[in-house]
């Protein structure tokens, strides 16, 4: 049962996955700093440092039993949250006691475990991105010829296509996607750096042997399956890491708030509406309410994440020479949840982008209600080739629109003002204003997007996320 009279945070128990939750849980800290010390006795033991095979041994079989209440009163007593766990290990692994951690500082297995953490976080948000990817471009090309109206200051603009809108969209996650990937691949390892940086604990283990110290890193490196390791470092990794990933982050969030703000307004226009259950109430006063509450969820959980993005920026400038303790209570705070946050929206896009409607006849009827004043632009281009005057043509139009609007019958008037004063016949006018003609290249535009950009970097992906959380409220 839930303990209702304690904090809890409303991502693991409401808009965050399992997976992603899992990632930031003690059990997974503890699990990755065990991993950790294994690896190092076994790069020891293979470098020619006197650790058994029982060590190793003993350590592999209590990787995952972890017993945090022991953790706990160790911590109480040293305050030292990495002493507590090697002695809470140790306990279990008598055998190993002598060898756990040896030659490391605490940052081997704080900030290496961090940065697999961090690797694994960024491959599960890569994943879910993937889909977003597809839902969002099969949605775009549905639509890619269904006309609407366009908007700039969020007055009518020119006409548009519902899917080359959704490519606004899409564009921008394919961007964040590349940031994304990009920041995956380069994640690199700490290694065994020592106390400040310079490995001289392990220089010593390996009696001045430096090619045995760099050997001691890569072995590691390669069991947690990272491509690089960082070749300078203090005690810690340089905190800039930190700050790349959670711009990366931002960037993501913003991207996010962008479509679900855009959905919000075309909710209120009545053109494109979230999926709304049958038991679902939209206001507790007025019955008759239909709140985009998926978009306007991903809206404030986006304000949420970019916000959390400053917090490297002060940690990376506040580093003090090769370390200071500052850090650490931020970094347990803003790093989890902004996962925990790019985590969620994606979940709630999953569930949104697939169950949207929409209603393209209202769309091309706010359209069509706004001819011909949506057609200046091509009527400006006809006028002009004509061989007219383009700024005072643009003038005269501009005077047209205004002197129509006083008018009982505007579009009447300006019809009959076009032909007369721009001497451009009905047939000229009726092409103008055919709609095919005034969508551009919207159609052809997702089309070649789609098929140039999205469908070529989707299919070398090798995994997609198959499975997203239920929203249920």
């Amino acid at each position: 049962m839930r303990e209702e009279k304690t904090y809890l945070s409303p991502f693991s128990t409401r808009y965050a996955s399992l997976e992603m939750s899992y990632l930031f849980s003690p059990h997974f800290k503890s699990s990755a700093f065990r991993r950790l010390w294994i690896a190092l006795a076994k790069a020891q033991k293979e470098l020619g440092l006197p650790i058994s095979p029982l060590q190793i041994e003993q350590m592999q079989k209590h990787r995952d039993t972890i017993d945090f209440e022991k953790i706990h009163l160790y911590e109480k007593k040293f305050r030292h949250d990495v002493m507590a766990h090697i002695h809470a290990f140790a306990d279990q692994c008598p055998e190993a006691k002598p060898i756990i951690h040896l030659g490391a500082t605490s940052s081997y297995a704080t900030d290496n475990a961090d940065l697999i953490q961090l690797k694994e976080a960024m491959g599960l948000l890569h994943k879910k991105m993937l889909h977003i990817l597809k839902e969002l471009s099969d949605f775009a090309q549905k639509y890619a010829h269904a006309p609407t109206l366009s908007y700039t200051h969020y007055q009518p603009a020119q006409p548009t296509t519902i899917g080359k809108r959704a490519c606004l969209w899409l564009q921008d996650f394919y961007q964040d996607a590349l940031d994304w990937q990009r920041l995956f691949v380069s994640i690199p390892f700490l290694g065994a750096k020592g106390a400040t940086g310079t490995q001289a604990s392990f220089l010593a283990l390996f009696e001045g042997d430096h090619a045995k110290v760099k050997k001691l890193e890569t072995l590691i490196a390669q069991e947690f399956h990272f491509d690089s390791i960082l070749p300078i470092a203090s005690q810690t990794y340089s905190r800039k890491i930190d700050l790349s990933l959670l711009n990366a982050l931002e960037s993501f969030a913003a991207s996010a708030h962008k479509m679900a703000t855009d959905l919000r307004l075309l909710a209120h226009e009545g053109e494109l509406l979230e999926a709304f259950e049958a038991t679902q109430v939209g206001s507790s006063a007025m019955p008759y309410k239909r709140n985009p509450i998926y978009a306007e969820r991903i809206c404030g959980l986006s304000r949420f994440v970019i916000s959390l993005s400053q917090n490297p920026a002060y940690t990376a400038a506040t580093q003090w020479l090769e370390r200071s303790l500052d850090d650490s209570s931020n970094r347990r705070l803003c790093i989890p949840e902004a996962f925990l946050g790019a985590d969620a929206i994606l979940n709630l896009l999953a569930h949104l982008i697939p169950n949207l409607t929409v209603n393209a006849s209202l769309a091309q009827t706010h359209l069509e209600e706004n001819l011909p004043l949506l057609a200046t632009e091509n009527i400006l281009m006809a006028a002009v080739k004509k061989g007219g005057d383009r700024q005072d043509l643009h003038e005269q139009l501009r005077l047209l629109i205004v002197a129509s609007q006083k008018e009982k019958n505007p579009r009447f008037f300006l019809i009959h003002k076009l032909q007369s004063d721009f001497h451009l016949s009905s047939y000229e006018l009726e092409k103008i204003f055919d709609l095919k003609s005034m969508l551009g290249r919207a159609p052809q535009q997702v089309q070649e997007f789609i098929e140039q950009d999205i469908a070529p970097y989707l299919a070398k992906q090798k995994a997609y996320a198959t499975t997203f959380p239920d929203i249920e409220v």
